[in-house]
C-alpha cells in the first residue's frame, strides 16, 4: 500500500472563517490535483497553486479534471465546490458543508414549514431592500410589485450612469452567445453572485432549497439570498463591464473577473453572514459548534453516546 503525503485534516478552529475567506475561483478546461496543503491547478499557460483553506468556492467548469485527493483536501478545508456549465450558467452540484452546526438549518427549517411564519421572513428579506420603508404588512403580490419597479429603476438608473442601452432582461439559458452583451454580461454577474451566496449558505449548514419567495427548485433559497444583493453588485458590475468593452472581448470572462474584483475586500461576504443569522433570527451559531444529541419529545435533547434502558434514564456505554 502506498503511504499517503501532505498535510493532516484540520481542526475546524484551525480552519479560516467564512467571513475572512476570498472569493470565488472559476476554473476550465484544467487538471486539478494535490500538493500538500496547496490545490495545484495546471493547463496549457502553465500551473499555479491555491492554498485551499482561503478560497470561499470553487467553481468547476467544463473540461475540468480533478483527482480524488485534491477532492479529499477541499472537503477538508471546508472549501464549497459547484459544478457549473459553460460561463458558469447552471450549476449541477455542491459539496458539503464547513459548519457542521445544524442549528441554522433547524432554524430554517422550522420558519418555512410554518406559513405564517414563512411570510414574515419573506417580508424580513424584502423589508432589507426597503430600508426606508415599512414593508412588514404587505402582501407578497404587492411586495412583489414594488420589487418588480425597484429592479427596473435599478436597470434604468445604471443605463443612464455608464450610457449603456438597456430594453429588458432576457436570455437563453441554452445559448449565452445569443443575448445581447449587457444581458450577457448580468447573466455572468448573477451567476457568480449566486456563486457566492451558495458558498455562504453552504458554509452556513443552510438547505438551498427551502426558499421563503421563491420555491420548488433546489436552489430557492440562493435566489431569495442573491436578490438581496444584486442593486448593488451584479447589475453594476454587469453594466461597467459593457460600458468598458470592445466587440470581440470575452463578456462572460470580464465580469466574472470584475465580480471576482468586488467581492475580494470580503466586506459582501462578511455581510452575507451577518444578513443570513439576522434572516433566520439566530446570531450566536458559530462553524465549531458540533453537539451531537439524541431527541426526545418530552425531555428535550438527551446526551449522545448512552446506552439506554427501557425505565432508565441511561448508562454509559
Amino acid at each position: 500500500m502506498l503511504k499517503r503525503t501532505g498535510a493532516k485534516k484540520p481542526e475546524l478552529t484551525e480552519l479560516s472563517r467564512i467571513g475572512d475567506r476570498l472569493t470565488f475561483l472559476y476554473l476550465e478546461h484544467a487538471k486539478i490535483d494535490r500538493q500538500d496543503s496547496a490545490i495545484r491547478v495546471s493547463d496549457a499557460r502553465g500551473v499555479v497553486f491555491v492554498p485551499a483553506a482561503i478560497v470561499s468556492v470553487l467553481m468547476l467548469g467544463p473540461g475540468v479534471d480533478v483527482t480524488h485527493r485534491a477532492m479529499e483536501l477541499i472537503g477538508n478545508t471546508g472549501m464549497a465546490v459547484v459544478w457549473v456549465g459553460e460561463h458558469g450558467v447552471r450549476q449541477y452540484a455542491h459539496g458539503r458543508a464547513l459548519n457542521h452546526s445544524s442549528r441554522l438549518l433547524e432554524a430554517q427549517a422550522k420558519l418555512f414549514s410554518n406559513q405564517r411564519s414563512r411570510l414574515a421572513v419573506a417580508r424580513k428579506m424584502y423589508q432589507m431592500r426597503f430600508p426606508n420603508d415599512d414593508v412588514m404588512n404587505l402582501s407578497m403580490q404587492k411586495l412583489r410589485g414594488k420589487e418588480g419597479a425597484r429592479v427596473r429603476q435599478v436597470y434604468q438608473i445604471q443605463s443612464e450612469r455608464t450610457g449603456v442601452e438597456w430594453t429588458r432582461r432576457e436570455y437563453n439559458p441554452d445559448n449565452f452567445e445569443a443575448s445581447t452583451p449587457i444581458n450577457q454580461a448580468l447573466t455572468a454577474a448573477h451567476q457568480a453572485l449566486y456563486g457566492l451566496s451558495y458558498s455562504v449558505i453552504m458554509a452556513m449548514g443552510v438547505s438551498a432549497g427551502l426558499g421563503f419567495v421563491h420555491t420548488g427548485h433546489d436552489l430557492s433559497f440562493v435566489y431569495d439570498f442573491a436578490d438581496l444583493y444584486k442593486a448593488e453588485t451584479s447589475i453594476p458590475v454587469a453594466f461597467d463591464v459593457v460600458a468598458s468593452s470592445t466587440a470581440d472581448e470575452d463578456i462572460g470572462r470580464k465580469t466574472r473577473l470584475a465580480m471576482r474584483d468586488t467581492f475580494v475586500d470580503g466586506k459582501l461576504l462578511r455581510q452575507m453572514v451577518l444578513d443570513l443569522k439576522a434572516i433566520l433570527g439566530v446570531n450566536d451559531v458559530t462553524t465549531e459548534t458540533s453537539n451531537l444529541n439524541l431527541w426526545d419529545d418530552r425531555l428535550g435533547l438527551q446526551k449522545f453516546g448512552v446506552q439506554y434502558h427501557e425505565g432508565e434514564v441511561g448508562e454509559t456505554k
